[in-house]
């Protein structure tokens, strides 16, 4: 059995595959589970026996799959085809049969279609990728490179880890301003979440065009993954978002 996260926002468009992985797949037990990611001390043949099911579920090839190295930053590619696109944190594509892999297992992974251009984004937005602004530089790439509108476009915030367990270094908190942290106890909560829907809202982004995955990854231990949580031995998880051919 594979168990995977869906979007009620992209099941209207009948050119659309969406899907999330979870912990839940091919019996996979403790540690990793159903795990996506080469790069956690995971067994390769069963991450990529993961992949192959994962993509399969979702009737995607796994060669047409772009996935980035991401790195915290506010790089930016547009591709054209499947394969390692290098690193960056958001991609980019307007070629049907391509579908586009972020990895996370906290950070925010957030989803894009632009209707009228028939494109479609992915990013990977952890705190520094919050600070940096590459949601906000995604959707001003999306505007100035291809003519998007704001009434056109579509956005799923996936699971990421919630303010009430995200605790943050003052270090960090003191980049972000103070209506996005709790301070309980002395320590410092962030809410990264909220910062994303702030520059949604900032850009227009009409709320009906909006929808955000509203649990935990920390919290919801069964069905997640976490590196806040589980910290090395946690797996990780893909969202792929695809046009039809």
């Amino acid at each position: 059995m594979i168990k995977i996260i869906q979007s009620k926002l992209f099941r209207q468009f009948e050119n659309l595959v969406f899907g999330f992985s979870t912990k839940i797949g091919l019996d996979r037990g403790d540690p990793y589970y159903f795990n996506m990611s080469y790069n956690v001390g995971d067994d390769e043949y069963r991450v990529k026996e993961n992949r192959k099911a994962f993509f399969g579920y979702l009737g995607i090839e796994s060669e047409k799959v772009a996935y980035q190295k991401q790195i915290h930053s506010d790089i930016i590619k547009v591709v054209r085809k499947g394969g390692f696109a290098g690193e960056s944190d958001a991609m980019i594509t307007t070629e049907p049969g391509v579908a586009l892999a972020i990895s996370s297992a906290d950070c925010i992974p957030i989803f894009l279609y632009d209707k009228k251009n028939n494109l479609i984004a992915g990013a990977h937005s952890g705190w520094r990728g919050t600070k940096s602004n590459i949601l906000g530089k995604t959707l001003d790439f999306l505007v100035s490179n291809f003519n998007s509108s704001v009434d056109s476009l579509f956005v799923y915030l996936g699971p990421s880890i919630s303010k009430e367990n995200y605790e943050v270094g003052p270090d960090v908190a003191s980049q972000f301003k103070e209506k996005y942290l709790s301070v309980i106890n002395g320590k410092y909560y962030l809410d990264l979440r909220s910062v994303c829907i702030d520059v949604l809202y900032d850009f227009g982004v009409p709320d009906s065009n909006v929808e955000i995955y509203e649990g935990c990854t920390y919290k919801e231990k069964e069905l997640l993954h976490s590196y806040r949580r589980d910290g090395k031995l946690s797996g990780r998880a893909l969202g792929v978002i695809y046009m039809k051919e």
